[in-house]
């Protein structure tokens, strides 16, 4: 077998599928790091729902895109860091730029709310970002769910933070995994570990529930405590 043969065809494969202009779009628009619906992607790239479903196949079949089911929506993500490599590489040489993602949430959902009973907004993503860059969750490999498990950093550090882990662990509901946010498009802390850590966000006033709303007010106390405990600011 010629290694060098099989080499040059898989990326002029790979080539061919970006190369599509519609299908460019679509990649260079998940170089955010969010994730997007078929719809979405289709308005993206300015065809109809079903040219986009099929231009997204071709996409996970050279292993360029992955999809994430959450409910009755799929979501649709770059399949890893050397994807998003490849296409700011292809950016650079053009000297293109891209557009950022913008929202349209009322500013006061975006910034911090409930999803159920966890927090979600742009301040459950910073902090699961911040709790995932200390190494307290730990990807379980293979699940295809976003499902984390405690690592003994994480034990100890979420136990600092008056969070019952035992509590969540005797829990029927899953313990802990990345909810993928629907105003920021990346994971939030859900699960029963997620409903422990607003509950002790609650109880010890870090946050306060906002009146007739799901929104979340980070209090003086909370930004005080996000900061000196997990380096957040807020």
């Amino acid at each position: 077998m010629d290694v060098t043969v099989d080499i040059d065809k898989a990326v002029a494969r790979i080539a061919a599928a970006i190369a599509e202009p519609a299908r460019a779009r679509m990649l260079f628009t998940l170089l955010d790091d969010r994730e997007r619906t078929s719809t979405e992607l289709a308005l993206v790239a300015n065809v109809s729902p079903s040219t986009a479903s099929t231009h997204l196949n071709r996409l996970r079949s050279e292993g360029l895109v992955r999809v994430h089911v959450q409910g009755r929506h799929r979501y649709h993500g770059l399949s890893g860091s050397a994807v998003a490599t490849a296409l700011e590489g292809l950016s650079a040489l053009v000297g293109a730029s891209r557009n950022h993602f913008a929202p349209h949430t009322p500013i006061q959902l975006r910034h911090a709310r409930t999803c159920y009973d966890h927090v979600a907004g742009a301040l459950g993503v910073v902090l699961h970002d911040r709790i995932v860059a200390l190494r307290w969750l730990i990807p379980i490999v293979g699940d295809g769910q976003r499902s984390y498990e405690l690592s003994p950093e994480g034990v100890k550090g979420f136990a600092e933070l008056d969070v019952d882990v035992g509590n969540a662990r005797a829990s029927r509901r899953r313990f802990a995994y990345g909810c993928l946010d629907w105003s920021e498009r990346r994971p939030h802390l859900g699960g029963a570990l997620g409903a422990g850590f607003l509950a002790a966000m609650l109880r010890n006033r870090w946050v306060a529930r906002v009146r007739d709303s799901r929104a979340l007010r980070v209090t003086p106390i909370g930004e005080r405590e996000l900061s000196a405990r997990l380096g957040v600011r807020y």
